[in-house]
């Protein structure tokens, strides 16, 4: 079986076919064994997190002063050159940090695809080497790269370029976490790759990328609490692609392989 990287180059010099259906009906029927689970985790994670928050935010400022400060900073203002040097170094930071939380809806993902058990464990399954170096670069370099240009923009008034210019990095960085934990590899070559997936197929995986988006904004409009239920909806988008491409490579190659067999 050719390596991650090798599959990559194939895909490169001659590109690679996907059927929009049949990854929207893997992700939609894959999604349906973690949706329950997945949105349990989400909400215990988000209940403790959110106390948490408020007991540290209380002790800093005071409890009487709390919802003065929820209310200040629900306000869209623009933000100061300290701020916005702060907000690019700290949130790429706490992103990073977060990284292999994420990744491990992924491998519930792929657990409940070869009907495999998956327990509560599961999501800090990446928190362990080689991943959480890989992941933690990765999402730092990009999370980087993405707040320095949108508060760079928004400081000169131009905020819904910097916010377009972000989602075009999320596009183009569509694959990086399933290249980190399923295809090995480094975080440069993760990023890399997912550019050439991208790029080699840009309008199937720009049309999987706005339908993750609005099938995981679905739940906000559920009074915002349906959000739990179908926020792991786009990982299982990107699971079901990243699965029929790489599935697609290895057929291709064992095609060859015998191909190669019979003619010796």
């Amino acid at each position: 079986m050719k390596s991650t990287l090798a599959q990559i180059e194939n895909i490169k010099n001659n590109g690679y076919s996907l059927d929009f259906s049949q990854v929207f009906d893997h992700a939609f029927e894959n999604y349906k064994k973690i949706a329950l689970y997945s949105a349990l985790i989400i909400f215990l994670f988000a209940v403790i997190f959110g106390i948490g928050g408020i007991v540290v935010m209380s002790s800093i400022y005071g409890v009487e002063n709390f919802p003065k400060i929820i209310e200040e900073s629900m306000k869209p203002k623009k933000l100061t050159l300290d701020e916005a040097v702060i907000s690019t170094i700290i949130f790429p930071l706490i992103t990073a940090l977060m990284a292999p939380f994420g990744a491990g809806f992924f491998k519930m993902a792929d657990a409940a695809d070869k009907d495999q058990e998956f327990k509560v464990s599961t999501i800090f399954h990446y928190y362990k080497a080689p991943y959480f170096a890989q992941l933690f670069a990765a999402t730092l370099i990009i999370s980087f790269i993405n707040n320095a240009i949108a508060n760079t923009l928004e400081s000169i008034d131009y905020v819904f370029i910097g916010a377009g210019i972000s989602i075009f990095i999320n596009y183009l960085m569509y694959f990086t976490v399933p290249l980190i934990i399923f295809g090995k590899l480094k975080a440069i070559d993760a990023i890399k790759g997912s550019i050439t997936l991208v790029t080699k197929n840009p309008l199937l995986i720009f049309c999987l990328f706005i339908v993750g988006i609005i099938g995981t904004l679905v739940g906000v409009f559920a009074c915002g609490v349906g959000l739990f239920f179908t926020a792991v909806f786009n990982t299982s988008l990107i699971y079901a692609a990243y699965y029929g491409i790489f599935t697609m490579e290895q057929e291709e190659d064992s095609i060859d392989t015998i191909g190669q067999s019979d003619f010796k």
